[in-house]
């Protein structure tokens, strides 16, 4: 049997889940690199400019902070649309 076939014998609504749930893992694989390049840039410039590594830290964590909302926001989406 072919994967189609199979999600259309769960039920009209298969399709609509196995998306919410692909884009909430989405989502969260996004947000994970998103916050690992922001750690990247952050401990670079603390590498070349040492003194200025206070200003550089808090602007990190509030980047950070940001882009784990985004991907929260996204999960809740996703989750919303999977048990409407």
């Amino acid at each position: 049997m072919s994967l189609l076939a199979v999600l259309l014998e769960i039920g009209e609504y298969a399709i609509g889940y196995l998306g919410a749930g692909i884009g909430a893992g989405l989502a969260a694989v996004g947000a994970g690199i998103g916050i690992g390049k922001i750690g990247q840039g952050a401990m670079e410039g603390i590498a070349r400019q040492p003194e200025a590594a206070g200003t550089i830290r808090s602007t990190m964590i509030i980047a950070a902070a940001l882009v784990e909302g985004v991907a929260f926001f996204a999960v809740v989406i996703c989750l919303l649309v999977s048990l409407k």
